[in-house]
């Protein structure tokens, strides 16, 4: 298991579980909730913040948010 901050660009990854902290709820609220697919869109020049797909629609994640986020690898 990784979290969503370690993944490459044109990866797609199912939602795990997330680190218990003040980030959970906004998270769910915005679409990330487990089992949902995630793609990695792109990640800034210098690495912060990147770009995902989830639920649809694209979201912009700051590094230390992703980095609450567990993901499964290599699901269809």
């Amino acid at each position: 298991m990784k979290r969503l901050s370690e993944l490459e660009p044109g990866t797609i990854a199912r939602i795990h579980s997330f680190e218990k902290n003040e980030l959970f709820l906004k998270l769910m609220e915005m679409g990330c909730v487990p089992g949902e697919l995630v793609k990695v869109e792109q990640i800034a020049p210098l690495g912060d913040p990147i770009s995902i797909t989830v639920a649809g629609y694209n979201l912009s994640l700051r590094l230390d948010e992703a980095s609450t986020i567990f993901m499964e690898e290599g699901t269809k």
